[in-house]
């Protein structure tokens, strides 16, 4: 009796090697695979295959992996990215995730990390949510079938990843979370105290969230009320404005 398949994996690599090696490691996990050699190529069998998760090169010989999930998440795929890539630098791992990317694997890894990797993303996007799909936080709501976000009526457009922190946040009103908390629940594993990755995610919600205009009565135009708090030396935290 065959084994049943966990998911489809698109591996996107110019190395034959490297490909070689994940497809082999993934197929014994129960994984599909299909495979690319190039941006522009991976573009097509994500687009024909419409994975579950793609494990993407981020140095390619064409147009490089961030630029192909900025074209797939245009495209409306919004199936998750583990990039892989020989740089270890912060500007890379936040420009991966800004770009809609989930997770970032630096060369040289070991093929049990990357398939943990995969595991731990898969479990996280397949999350079933229970009763109300709504979360309210006083004008903010998300819509968790939809993953619809809107504040005071308007519309707000997230990142994946920035969808996920705000909803942790939102999960946990009234209460401070630590960065280190973030980064576990949000990214699933330690960044190794990289701080600035959660510092500069709070800052594109606070300018995507807190940064909505609204029209009062008076057809005068200002800010909503701020949600997203920094409590200094702790964490950040989401809630309702005090009356004042």
């Amino acid at each position: 009796m065959s084994k049943p398949i966990e998911a489809k994996i698109v591996v996107v690599d110019d190395e034959p090697s490297i490909r070689e090696l994940l497809v082999a490691s993934l197929h014994f996990a129960g994984f599909e695979v299909a495979t690319a050699a190039s941006g522009s190529e991976a573009i097509e069998v994500i687009e024909k295959t419409q994975p579950d998760l793609v494990v993407l090169d981020v140095m390619l010989p064409d147009i490089d992996g961030f630029t192909v999930t900025r074209r797939i998440r245009q495209e409306g795929i919004d199936a998750p990215v583990l990039f892989l890539t020989a740089r270890d630098d912060t500007q890379d791992k936040i420009m991966g995730l800004t770009v809609g990317g989930d997770d970032y694997v630096t060369k040289p890894f070991s093929l049990e990390e990357v398939v943990a990797r995969i595991r731990a993303i898969l479990r996280r996007t397949r999350e079933q949510v229970e009763d109300d799909p709504i979360i309210r936080v006083a004008d903010l709501e998300i819509n968790e079938d939809s993953h619809d976000v809107t504040r005071a009526g308007q519309p707000v457009d997230l990142s994946p990843t920035e969808y996920k922190l705000l909803r942790y946040l939102m999960d946990n009103e009234g209460r401070v979370l630590s960065k280190a908390q973030i980064l576990d629940h949000v990214w699933q594993y330690d960044w190794g105290g990289d701080a600035a990755i959660v510092e500069s995610y709070i800052s594109y919600l606070r300018k995507k969230v807190d940064g909505v205009e609204v029209t009062g009565e008076d057809g005068s135009k200002h800010k909503v009320a701020p949600l997203i708090q920094t409590k200094r030396g702790i964490g950040y935290m989401i809630r309702e404005p005090k009356e004042s």
